[in-house]
């Protein structure tokens, strides 16, 4: 058996040759289901996951979720119970945010590309609202006035560093993302002739990584430039949004992220941050470390074939449901995800194989050429590491096959 697919039997383990998910045989669930693909999310893994972060993190340390990583309703209803904040880049995720229940004030509503119509329902919902540039500053106060609402806002701060050895750099040289360092003194200064509700500032770095010093690095420069931003804000920071950066492992040679230097940093900082932002909260949001391992895809075998020396598994589910799994979705060189045949885990006979989907595309790769037990029709293919950036990232509508269910289980 692979590494990868060996150390997450930890998270779901294995019992009769079959995978567990939920205490939940996986053929099992299959029935339950009614038809594959399935994505199937563990909220045991879900409520542990936060578990170990907090332990790690400050006591006084906000914990937020980032609703994009996975927008399923009722994942993200059972995460709100679990996190003091919920995090939103889209109306649609402002809405399954505030079907929650949790309390308005603590969703943030973030992004570049704002419309007027997402603006008024965040203005109308009582949400923070990230701004992302002088523009869409003027625009809120202009939509605001005409409202009879005075906006609650955070300012999200483009730095001059970023995060090193990133999956995803969000900041740093000219980006789309937050309005430039060296501008946010002057816009703090116009902010203050506007009727606003000044919250404090986002200064968010990037994602996906596996690098504790580099995120140990990138913390330190944000609470270091949010001390120095401060001295101009038309009033005392409440709220530092810090962003989150920590990722998961999904390929060969990829450790899990030591959090035992961040957790030091940040307990170092912490006091610090208390004494020049008195009565400031800081707040770590994250979305794929917090439920990316919790998740797997499921796909059935329909057919297997053979082609000059080379076993392909044909699926019912590929890149239109999975794509960052395909390797679309940012890869430079395409990696297998952890792959395995989910009722036959242990005691069966193995052969290297290429995993793929009905599309009728060559990207539509699920795995390629793989180790994994002898898979035959009508068995079932699972792909780990798939709680995060997964059926709502992909091109469903791409050939027009059934979209795939999604369960929590």
């Amino acid at each position: 058996m692979n590494k990868p697919v060996h150390a997450l039997q930890t998270l779901f383990p294995v019992k009769d040759g079959c995978l567990q998910v939920g205490g939940i045989a996986l053929s099992r669930l299959a029935q339950r289901v009614g038809r594959t693909p399935f994505f199937a999310y563990d909220r045991a893994l879900l409520s542990a996951r936060v578990a170990h972060l907090r332990a790690a993190l400050p006591p006084e340390l906000r914990l937020h979720y980032s609703i994009k990583a996975n927008p399923m309703p009722a994942l993200v209803q059972h995460m709100a119970r679990l996190v003091d904040g919920l995090d939103v880049a889209s109306a649609g995720e402002l809405k399954c945010a505030l079907d929650t229940g949790i309390t308005a004030h603590d969703i943030s509503f973030a992004g570049p590309g704002k419309t007027d119509a997402e603006l008024s329902q965040a203005l109308a919902a009582g949400v923070l609202i990230h701004l992302e540039s002088a523009s869409e500053m003027e625009r809120l106060d202009r939509l605001a006035m005409a409202m009879g609402i005075a906006p609650q806002v955070v300012l999200r701060v483009n730095p001059d560093f970023e995060l090193k050895s990133s999956g995803m750099k969000m900041a740093g040289g000219a980006k789309p993302f937050g309005i430039d360092a060296e501008l946010v003194p002057a816009l703090l200064q116009r902010m203050a002739a506007l009727s606003m509700d000044f919250h404090g500032l986002q200064i968010f770095c990037g994602s996906q990584n596996l690098k504790a010093q580099a995120i140990v690095e990138a913390q330190s420069n944000t609470f270091r430039l949010a001390i120095e931003l401060a001295e101009y804000a038309p009033r005392p920071l409440r709220l530092l949004n810090i962003g989150g950066g920590l990722g998961i492992p999904y390929f060969p040679g990829e450790v899990a992220l030591d959090l035992s230097s961040i957790s030091d940093n940040l307990r170092q900082w912490m006091p610090k941050v208390g004494a020049a932002l008195p009565g400031v909260q800081v707040a770590l949001e994250s979305g794929r470390y917090l439920v990316g391992e919790a998740g797997i895809y499921v796909a059935k075998v329909i057919d297997r074939k053979i082609s000059r020396g080379e076993v392909f598994l044909v699926t019912d589910g590929g890149m239109h449901h999975h794509l960052a799994a395909s390797g679309n979705l940012g890869q430079v060189i395409r990696k297998n995800y952890p792959v395995a045949v989910g009722n036959k885990m242990s005691g069966s006979e193995r052969e290297s194989a290429t995993v793929v989907g009905p599309l009728c595309t060559p990207l539509d790769v699920l795995a390629g050429q793989i180790e994994l037990a002898k898979a035959d029709v009508g068995d079932l293919i699972v792909v780990f590491q798939s709680g995060a950036y997964g059926l709502t990232a992909s091109p469903n509508d791409f050939l027009s096959h059934a979209k795939p269910v999604e369960v929590l289980v």
